[in-house]
């Protein structure tokens, strides 16, 4: 068909002109209709109810300026121990993953538990599902320490067997290791809530940078 185009044009049509353009009133006009739609969405949001405030155990302490980070959300000290815990929802690792009833993309969290020692250049790292009431850990591995601003750092070396591979006995060694240190359901209610906070942060942040990129480009 585009060959037709051409041989009918005779050379005399100049290739720039067969490019489609927007009009600018209709771009402008586009622009202002998804500036509107940005605005009222951003307000929405703004109205929605916060979850209680909820407080993390005791032993824990969150993390200053974790909501505007991906790092580590709570932390604490155990003997000469550091732990340092980071969460995210089963849908932030497998997209659609909390699809269906039972609302696994709510009820499951999924938590990075970091167990560090001073004058150790690796730190021991847990794996873990967490639910309203239980904890199950999925692997354990030793990994190079987490600086402040990371959240993950991918093992270098022989992460260790699969856990579920594990005799019983060891893997209920290590269930009561975690939980010795706090590790447990106990910390469910307050990071479902955070996580609500930050999610509810960053859909209000979104909808207002992108709506200043767009009048931007109006501007502009």
């Amino acid at each position: 068909m585009w060959k037709k185009v051409f041989a009918g044009a005779s050379g005399a049509l100049q290739p720039w002109r067969m490019v489609p353009h927007r009009n600018s009133s209709v771009s402008t006009a586009v622009d202002s209709i998804l500036l509107r739609s940005l605005k009222e969405h951003y307000h929405e949001v703004s109205k929605m109810t916060q979850p209680p405030k909820v407080s993390p155990p005791s032993s824990f302490a969150i993390v200053k300026g974790a909501l505007d980070k991906n790092g580590p959300v709570l932390r604490r000290t155990y003997g000469d121990e550091e732990i340092s815990i980071s969460v995210m929802r089963l849908a932030n690792i497998i997209p659609g993953g909390g699809d269906g009833d039972d609302d696994d993309g709510i009820n499951q969290l999924f938590l990075h538990v970091d167990i560090s020692k001073p004058g150790r250049e690796d730190s021991l790292h847990f794996l873990c599902g967490l639910y309203p009431d239980a904890l199950g850990i999925h692997s354990v591995s030793l990994r190079p320490k987490l600086q402040t601003s990371q959240f993950l750092v991918a093992p270098s070396k022989y992460s260790g067997p699969v856990f579920q591979d594990l005799e019983e006995r060891m893997r209920d060694a290590l269930h009561n290791y975690i939980e010795q240190r706090g590790v447990n359901e106990s910390l469910f209610p307050f990071l479902q809530a955070w996580l609500y906070v930050k999610d509810h942060r960053n859909l209000m942040r979104w909808f207002k940078t992108t709506g200043t990129f767009i009048n931007d480009c109006k501007s502009a």
